[in-house]
């Protein structure tokens, strides 16, 4: 019964939590998510409720405190003016007074016949003088009364019910208001502006390093030169630069270090090889050609194919700089050594082909591609496309392509099919590892699917 009874109480704190949840996503996801205008709005919001506050207790407090005093005096004086109205009423020649008023209190006054008070206009919503002067009136005078303080005008209409008369009184605005409140508010707005111009500008210095940080890490993580430049801007971002800078030096000595060890190891092997070469071509010349001499001469350029596809995997092409490119003349051009080479193969291209690339890191590893498509399909389409700051080029084949459950595995190194679609020219197992280690050096990515064709479709995808 216990925990019956509290299903129904700890449901509408589920409710509470699930609203104040969606709330607060719904909060998250509308603030920037730039640096420069979440600083902005942190600069912002202080000096906007700081403003605001002031100017709620200047409104208030000072601005209704004075205008209360201005008004009680005012209305002081008009009351001073019925009570001898009222007090004389026989007189019937009120020009002295009249002109008593306008010399002694700057008042504007006109005794009137008898007739109905106008009737009453609508009052805007912040009007603290036409509340001052209703209160004050009712308080001291107590007679109905129609006022108008309402629009541009220098003067404030007041007229007063007697029993026998209507007292119209022009006061000047300045005697019942304070005169310098829109200068205020506009000093508050100015200087709120100059304050926030020169924040945006002290923010915008101090996001430029941040900014010229990102461009460097983005174009060494795809493979561009990046050049030096001082660390600059809050001690943070001065850190983090001079971590850059090391971590970059670091990798380029290490890619220098390891291009170095496999210029050594490629000159002694080819060096071995050579020999090799030499010493059949002394047999063959000694003994003749046997089919032992073809099959050892077959096994020595099957070794040099390996060596080469070994050392282009490990050296990367990393010391080749990126340059703008013609990539649809590449892709023309592999088409055509495809075509040339027995194979049906078709190029096409869209958008602007020029596009920064290693030349030839990218054919090389567009050209693994080709090169197995053509070897298991009759048709292979390469197409290419330059848009919204990407390059794309999909090879479509009508082969038996790949199972789904293999894509994943064909991109390590050495890993072989029963077909063997992952394998290059040189039979290493190595055709798309070299092609997928090309396009993340550019800072993409290469992905395989099913092909319109019927076959495989591999699509490599880089920014440009």
């Amino acid at each position: 019964m216990m925990a019956t009874a509290a299903e129904p109480a700890s449901a509408p704190a589920h409710g509470l939590r699930a609203r104040y949840g969606r709330l607060a996503r719904a909060g998250r996801d509308a603030m920037p998510k730039g640096l420069f205008a979440r600083s902005l709005i942190i600069i912002i919001a202080p000096v906007v409720l700081l403003q605001a506050l002031v100017a709620f207790v200047f409104m208030e407090r000072h601005w209704q405190a004075v205008t209360a005093r201005l008004t009680a005096s005012v209305v002081g004086d008009i009351a001073a003016v019925v009570d001898i109205v009222t007090t004389y009423p026989g007189t019937g020649d009120f020009a002295a007074l009249t002109r008593i008023a306008g010399e002694r209190l700057g008042l504007n006054i006109a005794v009137l016949p008898p007739e109905p008070l106008p009737a009453a206009g609508p009052k805007p919503f912040f009007a603290p003088l036409d509340r001052a002067l209703s209160q004050e009136i009712t308080a001291r005078i107590g007679r109905p009364f129609w006022i108008d303080t309402v629009g541009r005008s220098n003067l404030v209409e007041i007229r007063i019910q007697l029993p026998d008369h209507v007292l119209r009184v022009f006061a000047p605005r300045t005697h019942t208001s304070v005169p310098n409140s829109l200068i205020f508010i506009s000093w508050m707005v100015g200087t709120s502006i100059v304050l926030l111009t020169i924040a945006i500008i002290f923010l915008r210095n101090q996001i430029r390093p941040i900014l010229r940080l990102t461009t460097a890490v983005d174009d060494f993580g795809k493979g561009r030169a990046v050049t030096d430049f001082k660390p600059r801007g809050a001690r943070e971002v001065r850190q983090a630069t001079t971590a850059f800078h090391e971590m970059r030096q670091r990798v380029e000595r290490q890619i220098e270090q390891r291009t170095a060890m496999l210029a050594g190891v490629s000159h002694d092997l080819r060096t071995i090889l050579t020999r090799f070469r030499l010493q059949l071509a002394l047999i063959e010349e000694a003994v003749g050609e046997s089919a032992d001499l073809v099959a050892l001469t077959r096994d020595v350029d099957d070794m040099n194919r390996m060596l080469e596809g070994y050392l282009a995997f490990a050296r990367g092409d990393s010391d080749e700089d990126t340059q703008p490119t013609d990539i649809a003349a590449m892709l023309e051009g592999l088409a055509a050594e495809a075509t040339a080479s027995g194979g049906g193969v078709t190029a096409a291209f869209a958008g602007d082909p020029l596009v920064r690339v290693r030349p030839q890191s990218f054919k090389r590893g567009i050209g693994n591609l080709v090169g197995n498509a053509v070897r298991h399909a009759a048709a292979v389409a390469i197409a290419g496309s330059h848009a919204d700051g990407h390059l794309t080029v999909t090879v479509d084949d009508d082969g038996p392509g790949i199972p789904l459950e293999e894509r994943q595995a064909v991109f390590k190194p050495f890993y072989r099919l029963d077909d063997a679609r992952n394998l290059d020219d040189s039979g290493t197992g190595l055709g798309l590892p070299i092609a997928r280690d090309v396009a993340r050096s550019h800072g993409g990515d290469i992905a395989l699917s099913q092909s319109p064709l019927g076959g495989l479709r591999v699509t490599v995808t880089i920014p440009a």
